[in-house]
């Protein structure tokens, strides 16, 4: 389902209607309307019954006006969960944007745990109700955040100075409500949107890897292949629950490859390219069968993507169960045909943005688009382009959506879709 969010008052407006519907069995039906006096410290609740002109005492609830010739009460934003219920509350909020979830939880310690808890975002991934804001970092150790539904950009904390973590290859994973960035050895970053926050936990991978493939669904993420920092290319596989933050290992993949690619498409996850452990460009890919839990290996996947052995893994991304690859060296968009197991061409990238074999773009699916992140030197000096196309049947059209001045270079991009 796609996200339609109106305005922060437009969805209290909601709010407050719903709470008209919602009553528990055997109490008066409660008209709740919110009442503005100038600002958010004086905003109150006021609740009239329509089952009788007298009013109806509730304890802490404060006594009002009367509107309309009837007495209401008026009840504080401290107030509110407890006459709605923090199940209809959550749903009301479910409805929001979470551009204005840190709004919410500035209001008061009883919404700041409503927030911070993650379970409004537990019930919009019930619900099938998720934004994709799009994360990318164009230096060591700063992440920029974009949100296209609103056209905002949103400002992330940097990441906390890790010795270790400034030499060293990063690879990224969104996942739930957090941004994964992976370093040496068993280090994970974790910046949490709950807390907004970076965190660095002691459990990272039960194998640490670099230059694997990977994919996340809801709050799980999928990783296989890569290298350990001896070199060795790698066959296992791993999953991670964002919810517990726990790693499990999964069946491994029957070619080793490292500098690989992952999607997750028609429920199952893709491993995509790679290099083996002689050097040798894997054409093939593999699926794994979450239910069957294992993999099948499929020949020639990656045949026709231009791939060289010193260039970046595949740069695709997956929109609506179609798969898609950037084709850095001929500037050209492709669609995987799954019957025929082939790649066919839809048209071009945007204009030619610079990168190193693939390195320095970004490629991403972000909710019912395609999003390509490049950088562009200009007379004022560099900037950052994000362009978007919502696949149709038509040779590709990239719109310019947003720029940032930021280095041309884009170490790494991640879509949180939650």
């Amino acid at each position: 389902m796609s996200a339609n969010f109106g305005s922060a008052a437009a969805d209290l407006e909601y709010v407050s209607q719903i709470g008209i519907v919602h009553n528990p069995p055997g109490n008066p039906i409660i008209d709740v309307r919110l009442v503005d006096s100038g600002s958010h410290r004086d905003k109150r609740i006021s609740s009239m019954s329509l089952e009788s002109s007298s009013c109806m005492h509730v304890p802490g609830r404060e006594s009002g006006a009367e509107a309309g010739g009837e007495k209401q009460d008026v009840v504080s934003w401290s107030d509110i969960i407890g006459v709605i219920g923090r199940e209809l509350f959550i749903d009301c909020l479910v409805r929001l944007s979470r551009w204005d979830y840190g709004s919410i939880a500035s209001l008061n310690h009883d919404f700041n745990s409503v927030v911070r808890n993650g379970d409004i975002y537990r019930q919009r991934r019930k619900n099938g109700v998720a934004e994709h804001w799009v994360y990318f970092s164009c230096s060591i150790m700063e992440w920029h955040a974009y949100d296209p539904y609103r056209g905002r950009w949103i400002q992330v904390p940097n990441m906390p100075p890790l010795e270790r973590f400034l030499v060293s290859h990063k690879d990224s994973l969104a996942v739930g409500t957090e941004l994964l960035v992976f370093g040496t050895e068993k280090i994970v970053l974790r910046y949490n949107i709950l807390t907004n926050s970076w965190m660095y936990p002691e459990d990272g991978m039960n194998t640490p890897r670099c230059l694997f493939g990977s994919t996340s669904v809801g709050e799980k993420a999928y990783v296989a292949g890569g290298t350990d920092f001896s070199g060795r290319i790698l066959s296992s596989t791993e999953m991670y629950d964002s919810e517990t933050h726990t790693w499990r290992t999964l069946p491994s993949i029957n070619r080793a490859r490292k500098l690989c690619s992952g999607a997750f498409m028609d429920g199952k996850f893709y491993v995509i390219g790679g290099v083996a452990n002689n050097s040798q460009l894997l054409t093939c890919g593999e699926e794994y069968d979450l239910n069957r839990q294992s993999w099948r290996v499929i020949d020639s996947m990656s045949e026709g993507l231009n791939i060289n052995g010193n260039g970046a893994p595949p740069l695709i991304a997956v929109v609506n169960n179609e798969l898609y690859a950037a084709d850095y060296r001929e500037n050209g968009l492709k669609r995987y045909d799954k019957l025929n197991n082939e790649w066919t061409s839809l048209g071009n990238l945007p204009a030619h943005r610079p990168s190193m074999n693939g390195w320095g773009i970004g490629f991403q699916s972000c909710g019912d688009r395609l999003i390509f992140i490049g950088g562009q030197r200009t007379s004022v000096g560099s900037m950052v382009e994000l362009f978007s196309w919502i696949p149709d049947e038509q040779p590709p059209v990239w719109n310019l959506v947003a720029t940032r001045p930021a280095r041309h270079f884009v170490y790494n991009c991640a879509v949180m879709g939650c």
